[in-house]
């Protein structure tokens, strides 16, 4: 009995994942891939829980054949009964406090086997291996674990998957596979019973017919008890990296994109019930609103579907075909059609002077009508007919006889299989009216849905009449081709466009997020090189601390070059400029070979100098911002793109967020996706990585304070004004004193502000004595009336750490339990007790005696002993300096080169070689074997500033066009 029950919810989910995916075959692509990269260790002992908890879970996969036959016959009413099992069991699967009653003894046990697996993986990781997994967690999601079949919502066909992956490791790039952000609550944070008054209240608040949760954790594939506690934290106004790396046990250790993920899914959600009262309310005035109109409303789960039932009531549109019937009273005769026909008359409906009711012909006409739009806003039978073109193979076609596209003149695609960039390139044809683009629905589709529609779903209940029975057949086929087709059809291209945009987006956000986190070089004086023809080449000496010692202009290009060569050598030797930074831009081919002739030559001697090619997008525009205006207010224009162009491989980051994350020049098809959402995803991702490095308080910027989590551009100005009237921040308690700083703003952004004791000792010594000791005075003074208590004004050791202030004391219990001091933060020998009392006692025991949590722990032991000053960039790597250049002419088929990839789109990689273009590695050509194992998740595997061993296809000169194959990721 239980085993039948398990599999008829397993089916209902299967069909839940087909409605609310692209594609079925994309849920299962996702599946295997997160179980390709997932940590070997563990696997045994999630098999374990799994076993323990649910002993009956192996036998899943033959459960679901015998339900087959009846699924065919009435799989509008077999979902309708068993859709809502799914969330119930999804949320419950290895959760303690959402089991069926059946199963409520179980929970003690599942809590049990939480608290032995943990310990063992939290003594495995010791602070180096965390320091390395916090480094990585930019490029790979840690939240994903391998054994996802023990989750909620497992189908027959992902259980089929993973026993087969011995046999045959398929991994393709070519289906953009949507993210399954299933987590394994066995193995990961603590599970919590779902809170029926969060819930409850979720509801009422939306007033929609549908679970909110439930409908989330369905959408994104996370589970309930994850999916509502990110909403509470949401709606507590907690920024994403605070969630991240601070609340890792209330979200079961997803990343950063996956917490956005559901974000973005929950806003959608949000926006759609209060799109849906609006609507509601707009017919409530114009009189049309009924009772059924109402909660078919209040059923809709898109703005697609919310579109469909609404457009027939719009005030713009014409009165439809069955409105106009209603209007005539024809509304009875087609109820009555349907509930007993045999006392149905249709004469007596006809009406000589009225028009649409004169004859027999026209009341059938009317009728059929009306049932054709019940027909079509049946939610059975659109999920009847969604099932059978998920069966069938639906095509997209375009046409064009325009040379620009090409590509797709006669272009024929399966749309399970059709590409994000395909769809983005056919949608922006179609809108500049070069492509015609068709929707291609199988006709064994019309016929199956046809026949089930007229023995099953719309037949009459009592015996009918042949002429009768002729309406209901003519109303069925109306209702398709009229009203259900085109559904279908923008359904489908809305799906389609809305995966490439995500996909797209993802893109753009994986690009961006590598190029802000490259590794700083720092140490040295740098020269940015902005080249040009006629304006000549602008230059700009800065410090190793990024202040501007020299600008000048060169003309490199024009006679005299002797003499620039001299003042160029001077200007070097003068500074110790060892260094030279390039722009990409004009000119940028001559000026690289005029700087190597020259340290061929050893032109430089004594100095050993070395130059690089850096993007110089978005230098020009960011040069005339009111930022750059008041950040250099007496330099040229021009100038300052060389400034910027030096500065963004001093300090990438730093330089990188005074620019809109658009004209960076990232990622593809930038105008083709919704401008609200690349935005929010690009400023989401830049806020990600400005909080995950720290900023230095008192020396940082103000445009890079305005991305750090829990400010805006208003606090970071008062800041900057607090730090120039008072001076440095003494500790992270003078945040408070902050005009602008709240308790939730304070809470959000202190553990990613650094107070550095190098920087605050350095800006004290160069004040007056008398002048270092007024803040400290005025502080104390504006604390007590600010927060009615004083603020200390002495410096603490943590505030230099990762660890959030509300962690002190467990921090401070912590010191006392292994031995060591706080004035020993980054020291060899707290390392050395740190983790010599981790091996005695694991994370999970000692976690437990300081009452606090494993991974409330496992940051305060990084925090502890990452060396003082530690970056998570060290690890990525810097730009590549050289002092020779190669040519395109050198290059030949089969030359095998090294490469740094400059940029990624949805078709491929642009891998700079050293020959002034770069190259295009096909995504064809990324495959499994050339990766490493903890990149083979990713829809491309490759960001930009990977350095890439790579060796030529072929190379077009007159085209300019290099193709590359990947040998292997360089780590």
């Amino acid at each position: 009995m239980m085993r039948k029950a398990r599999a008829a919810t397993t089916k209902a989910v299967k069909y839940n994942d087909m409605d609310s995916d692209l594609s079925f075959s994309q849920t299962v692509s996702s599946g295997k891939d997160s179980d390709e990269w997932g940590p070997p260790e563990p696997k045994p002992k999630a098999k374990t829980a799994k076993r323990t908890v649910e002993p009956k879970a192996p036998k899943e996969p033959k459960a679901p054949k015998e339900p087959k036959p009846r699924a065919a016959r009435k799989p509008a009413a077999e979902r309708k009964t068993q859709a809502p099992k799914g969330p119930k069991d999804s949320g419950s699967s290895g959760l303690a406090g959402t089991r069926r009653k059946k199963v409520e003894d179980k929970a003690g046990e599942d809590k049990g086997e939480t608290q032995t697996y943990c310990p063992q993986k939290a003594e495995k990781s010791g602070p180096s291996s965390r320091m390395k997994e916090e480094r990585v967690s930019f490029i790979v999601s840690e939240a994903h674990q391998a054994d996802r079949w023990a989750d909620e919502g497992s189908s027959q066909a992902e259980l089929r998957v993973k026993k087969e992956k011995v046999k045959e490791e398929d991994f393709t790039f070519d289906e953009p596979c949507l993210k399954k952000q299933k987590t394994s609550g066995a193995c990961l944070g603590q599970p919590t019973a779902l809170p029926s008054s969060e819930a409850q209240s979720l509801r009422n608040e939306l007033n929609m017919n549908w679970n909110m949760i439930q409908l989330l954790s369905t959408l994104t594939c996370v589970e309930q008890w994850v999916c509502l506690n990110v909403v509470v934290l949401l709606r507590e106004e907690n920024t994403v990296p605070f969630m991240v790396r601070y609340r890792k046990e209330m979200i079961n250790h997803m990343d950063a994109d996956a917490v956005r993920d559901v974000q973005m899914v929950y806003e959608e959600l949000c926006s759609l019930a209060k799109k849906t009262q609006s609507v509601i309310q707009t017919l409530k005035k114009d009189g049309v609103l009924t009772t059924e109109l109402e909660q078919n409303l209040r059923s809709c789960q898109s703005a697609n579907e919310l579109d469909h039932v609404y457009s027939p009531y719009k005030k713009g549109s014409k009165l439809t075909k069955a409105r106009r019937a209603k209007a005539l009273g024809l509304e009875g005769a087609a109820t009555a059609l349907m509930e007993t026909p045999h006392s149905l008359d249709l004469r007596a409906c006809v009406k000589p002077d009225t028009e649409g009711l004169s004859s027999v012909e026209e009341v059938a006409t009317g009728v059929e009508h009306i049932l054709a739009d019940m027909i079509a806003k049946d939610p059975d039978t659109l999920t009847y007919v969604k099932t059978l073109c998920e069966k069938s193979i639906v095509t997209i076609q375009s046409s064009s006889d325009i040379d620009k596209f090409q590509l797709y003149f006669d272009f024929t695609s399966n749309i399970q299989r059709i590409q994000p960039h395909q769809t983005l390139a056919i949608n922006r044809g179609e809108s500049f009216k070069i492509l015609t683009v068709k929707v291609n629905i199988p006709d064994s589709v019309k016929s199956d849905f046809t026949r089930w529609c007229i023995n099953s779903r719309w037949r009459p209940k009592t015996f009918a009449r042949e002429e009768l029975n002729a309406i209901i057949r003519n109303a069925v086929e109306d209702s398709y081709k009229r009203l259900i087709l085109p559904f279908l059809t923008r359904g489908y291209r809305t799906k389609l466009t809305s995966a490439a945009e995500k996909e797209s987006i993802a893109m753009f956000v994986r690009n961006l997020r590598q190029r802000l986190l490259v590794g700083p070089v720092r140490g040295c004086v740098i020269m940015g090189v902005d080249p040009g023809f006629t304006h000549g080449c602008k230059l700009a000496v800065l410090s190793p601390t990024s202040q501007i010692l020299h600008t000048d202009v060169v003309y490199l290009n024009n006679p005299g070059q002797q003499r620039e060569a001299d003042k160029l050598r001077h200007l070097m030797i003068k500074y110790s400029c060892t260094r030279v930074v390039i722009g990409n831009g004009t000119a940028c081919r001559e000026t690289e070979s005029f700087f190597s002739d020259l340290i061929s030559r050893r032109y430089f001697h004594p100095l050993d100098v070395s130059y690089c090619i850096t993007s110089e997008a978005g230098a020009s525009i960011y040069s005339v911002s009111p930022e750059a205006v008041k950040e250099m207010p007496d330099l040229d224009p021009n100038l300052r793109s060389a400034v910027s162009i030096g500065r963004r491989v001093q300090d990438p980051l730093a330089e990188l967020v005074k620019i809109d994350p658009k004209h960076i020049g990232i990622g593809t098809y930038q105008h083709d996706v919704s401008a609200g959402a690349l935005k929010a995803a690009l400023g989401g991702v830049v806020q990600e990585c400005v909080s995950f490095v720290g900023v230095d308080i008192n020396i940082c910027s103000e445009i890079l304070m305005r991305h750090v989590s829990g400010l805006n551009a208003g606090r970071a100005r008062s800041i900057a004004e607090w730090r120039e009237k008072k001076g440095p921040f003494i500790n992270r308690e003078q945040l408070k004193l902050v005009k602008g700083m709240g308790p939730k703003s304070y809470q959000q952004c202190a553990g990613f502000i650094r107070i550095n004791p190098q920087t605050l000792q350095s800006i004290k010594s160069s004040l007056q004595p008398e002048a270092a000791a007024a803040p400290e005075k005025s502080a104390a003074k504006k604390g007590k009336g600010k927060t009615g208590v004083s603020v200390p004004n002495s410096f603490n050791p943590l505030d230099q750490t990762c660890i959030h202030p509300e962690s002190y004391h467990v921090a401070q219990r912590f010191l006392s339990l292994v031995g060591g001091h706080v004035d020993q933060i980054g020291s060899a020998a707290l390392r050395n007790c740190v983790e010599s009392k981790v091996r005695t006692s694991c994370v999970e025991d000692l976690a437990r005696t300081l009452d606090t949590t494993p991974e409330t722990l496992q940051l305060i032991i990084d925090g502890l002993t990452q060396p003082p000053g530690f970056d998570i960039r060290h690890n990525f790597g810097q730009a590549d300096f050289k002092r020779g250049i190669v040519s395109m002419s050198d290059l030949k088929v089969g030359t095998v080169l090294t490469g740094r990839v400059e940029n990624t789109a949805l078709f491929g990689a642009f891998v700079d070689i050293g020959v002034g273009r770069s190259g295009l590695i096909h995504k064809s050509n990324i495959t499994l074997d050339k990766l490493p194992v903890s990149q083979r998740r990713r829809s491309l595997a490759l960001g930009p500033g990977e350095r890439v061993e790579v060796r030529v296809l072929n190379v077009d000169s007159q085209r300019g066009r290099i193709g590359l194959d990947l040998i292997r990721v360089l780590q």
